[in-house]
């Protein structure tokens, strides 16, 4: 059994045909939490959960890149939070990428405090989006803990700071972003295999040898473990079984 711990398929990009690609997803061993972006996908994302006995499970959250489409009504959140079939708080953090403003970034910082203040008033974990914007990120998990910790999601930096989320009891999230270049292959061979989640933040990145713009799916997680399987020289099967085991520590599934 593989899990994928970020998928999207509360997106619009699978509106025709979600519950096919959960029934796909199933029959091909591979668990999924859907994870939020917005109010709307967040409890979406409950709500597909909740159809299901097992294999599917959700994160709420404001991704940062919304943060003034919406307000982040932390007792709306609180409510969809506690569902038996919510996992974790996110997808939560820092994006500067896409927002270059100092008032944008001052008001992630605080949307993103509130997230990790419902992450503990619940003890969940946290799902961390976090683009350009590392150092201020780890700043803030510093001076203000999650009880439970939680990932690094689509992580896309160096070792050195895979490791400093490491220290503070963090996983790191890998998806199709390593199979498209050499420069994660040195993260990849120095963290440990007890370090890492897979994911595949489909419908995007899907991962080679599949086409670049087609649609990610939870099944093509098996391809990101081949990846680390190869980089690590191990089989496959100890990379399912390890990945596998973390996320179900850090979410409890």
């Amino acid at each position: 059994m593989y899990i994928d711990t970020h998928a999207h398929i509360n997106f619009n990009a699978f509106k025709d045909d979600a519950g096919e690609v959960i029934k796909r997803s199933l029959e091909a061993g591979v668990f999924m939490i859907n994870i939020g972006s917005q109010y709307s996908t967040s409890k979406r994302a409950v709500e597909m959960a909740e159809k299901y006995e097992s294999g599917i499970y959700s994160a709420v959250g404001l991704h940062p890149i919304h943060i003034n489409d919406e307000k982040f009504d932390y007792e709306k959140y609180l409510e969809l939070a506690k569902k038996p079939k919510v996992v974790a708080i996110g997808e939560m953090g820092l994006d500067y990428y896409h927002s270059k403003q100092d008032s944008d970034k001052g008001k992630q910082k605080e949307i993103f405090l509130e997230g990790i203040k419902l992450a503990n008033k619940i003890e969940k974990p946290m799902v961390i989006h976090c683009r350009e914007a590392y150092n201020d990120l780890l700043e803030i998990l510093k001076n203000n803990p999650v009880k439970k910790f939680g990932v690094a999601h689509s992580f896309c930096g160096s070792l050195k700071t895979a490791q400093q989320f490491i220290e503070l009891g963090y996983k790191i999230g890998l998806n199709g972003i390593i199979t498209y270049s050499p420069s994660y292959d040195k993260l990849i061979k120095n963290i440990a295999l007890e370090d890492i989640l897979l994911e595949t933040d489909c419908p995007y990145l899907n991962p080679k040898p599949l086409p670049r713009d087609g649609r990610n799916e939870p099944e093509n997680v098996k391809y990101v473990a081949g990846k680390i399987s190869h980089l690590k020289n191990t089989s496959i099967e100890e990379v399912k079984m390890a990945t596998t085991r973390n996320a179900k520590e850090v979410f409890g599934v």
